[in-house]
């Protein structure tokens, strides 16, 4: 056994154990002829008293190597005493000292300031600092509340595929080349969402995922090619439906996560009345003095001029079911004047996600595609298996949100590498990999690819 306790364990209660600890040199300093080492792991930091033998021998040993130390637990004299320290009433007086990894000059110094470059450069060293493990063990704290809040709910976990088919959804898609069909390609997912309502007609009434989800689009703070959303559908329901179950996890997450109470319901605002007043979809709502504010934005526009492409596009997705009253716009193509049953939740101006009612009838997603400029063989090539499904669909309608933006504003951090074990740049590169990188001749021709 390499270690009995953590260096965030041991308590006054513990005096006079024989203990074993393995762990990072935080700090050493020698005084005279002892020394002390305060030892770290991510669970805290333990003070090591080192007499004279020891100090001699290890006074010199590199910030950041590995260590094992043997020795009897001690209380601290009351004057040296930390409180604010879990350990703080004790020490370690060290027996032995074992060095498991001794490094040499630091490339990057967890104690110290670094650029971003360097950061995500030696991000194995970046996270051994005490506020991007608090970042991460939060995030799991989230993410196991969310499980948990779910599974209460009755909902389902279904894990969707990561080789599919391209589909137009708005950002660019990353493509992954066949081996055995040459000349064709997968498309990695920009999000579970055809395959959800598959699920929905399969009759699991009650979906969610963590789900791992990628787009090729210009970044910034808050994107990376490579995300988390929490996803959920359900079947049978309307847009209060959404709503209530978002709540009410927000509400049970934030408490068992962060203990903090969020009110619920949410405040609501229509789009429109967002760009007239705020002149955003995402208002920050926040007054002066819990921290967070949650809005729905509902009532969105069906489509939206692209200017790129000159053309109508969705504002959401083509699976967005129309608001009630609106068929006669469609059939008239008053693309620009018709709403859609989708809904945004934003927090403190961030938008954490987006959602809608889908549409369940086959001649009407066909009326949607023709408004969109695709034609019934093209319709039929990309979308033609879930044509084929919505005969069988019941209504449904869901939500995904991006987890790694709720952990980023639950943390308070600026920016969703924060919250990320290794997250790409701002020019979706990986630096500590070097990522991407070029393949062999080989490789390329085995997918027939020059």
């Amino acid at each position: 056994m390499f270690r009995t306790h953590t260096c965030g364990e041991l308590t006054a209660k513990d005096s006079g154990k024989k203990v074993t600890l393995c762990g990072w040199v935080d700090t050493i300093r020698v005084q005279g002829k002892i020394g002390f080492l305060l030892l770290r792991d991510r669970y805290g930091i333990t003070q090591v008293f080192l007499n004279d033998k020891l100090a001699k021998e290890f006074g010199a040993l590199s910030k950041e190597s590995i260590v094992q130390v043997s020795g009897i637990v001690k209380n601290r004299p009351a004057n040296q005493v930390k409180k604010e320290m879990r350990t703080g009433e004790i020490e370690i007086s060290a027996e032995s000292i074992n060095t498991i990894n001794k490094v040499g000059p630091l490339p990057l110094d967890p104690n110290v300031e670094s650029s971003e470059e360097t950061r995500l450069k030696y991000r194995y060293l970046d996270l051994r600092k005490p506020n991007m493990q608090k970042n991460l063990i939060q995030r799991h704290k989230i993410i196991k509340a969310t499980r948990d809040f779910m599974d209460k709910e009755g909902f389902v976990e279904v894990e969707t595929p990561l080789l599919a088919k391209s589909t137009p959804e708005g950002a660019r898609d990353y493509l992954v080349p066949s081996r055995n069909f040459k000349g064709k390609f997968y498309a990695l997912p920009q999000s579970p969402q055809i395959f959800k309502q598959l699920l929905m007609i399969s009759g699991f009434d009650k979906y969610f995922q963590i789900a791992r989800c990628l787009r090729d689009e210009d970044l910034r703070a808050d994107r990376q090619p490579e995300f988390t959303q929490f996803d959920m559908e359900m079947s049978f329901v309307t847009e209060e439906d959404i709503f209530s179950v978002i709540e009410r996890l927000i509400k049970f997450v934030w408490k068992e996560a962060l203990d903090e109470d969020i009110k619920i319901p949410f405040e609501r605002i229509t789009y429109k009345e967002a760009v007239q007043r705020y002149k955003t979809d995402k208002p920050d709502l926040r007054k002066k003095g819990e921290k967070f504010k949650f809005v729905w934005v509902t009532n969105f526009p069906l489509f939206e001029w692209n200017e790129e492409e000159k053309k109508h596009v969705s504002a959401h997705h083509p699976f967005t079911s129309i608001k009630e009253g609106h068929l006669g716009l469609l059939k008239n193509r008053e693309l620009e004047k018709i709403e859609s049953k989708a809904y945004d939740l934003v927090l403190n101006g961030w938008e954490l996600g987006s959602g809608s009612i889908r549409i369940h009838d086959q001649e009407l997603q066909k009326e949607i595609f023709k408004a969109l400029g695709l034609s019934d063989k093209e319709a039929r090539e990309k979308f033609g298996f879930l044509l084929d499904a919505l005969k069988f669909a019941p209504p449904h309608g869901g939500i995904a949100l991006g987890l790694d933006r709720i952990i980023a504003l639950a943390t308070g951090n600026n920016s969703i590498r924060e919250v990320i074990a290794f997250p790409k740049n701002q020019d979706a590169k990986d630096l500590m990999t070097d990522s991407p990188s070029a393949v062999s001749d080989k490789q390329l021709k085995e997918l027939g690819l020059k």
